[in-house]
């Protein structure tokens, strides 16, 4: 779900943006830093996570030429730099660096 939700919004004619200079790179980071983080959580392993971080990387860039073609967005290669950013920010704070937090979860929920 969070990846299709991150492809509707880079597609949207209509996107959300934050009211701050270069707000959609803010947004383009974070929300390839939840992916990225999300999935660096469910799986430990160096070979899954550079898989997924590559997957996402790929992603991001694949969006911004779709974004090319559909006429209402804009094409930037800021915004493939601002979510590759966002990915290598969640592998650095991926357990074992940080807690795994969606174990914690997990614990407090039962």
């Amino acid at each position: 779900m969070l990846m299709l939700l991150v492809i509707y919004l880079s597609l949207t004619p209509d996107p959300v943006t934050l009211p701050v200079d270069q707000g959609d790179k803010f947004s383009h980071a974070f929300a390839y830093f939840v992916l990225m983080s999300w999935f660096a959580n469910l799986y430990p392993g160096f070979p899954l996570r550079a898989a997924f971080a590559a997957g996402f990387v790929a992603l991001g860039v694949n969006l911004e030429f779709v974004q090319l073609w559909t006429g209402n967005r804009s094409f930037e290669v800021s915004d493939m730099a601002a979510g590759a950013l966002g990915v290598a920010a969640a592998w650095a704070t991926a357990p074992p660096r940080l807690p795994n937090y969606l174990s914690l979860v997990e614990k407090l929920w039962r």
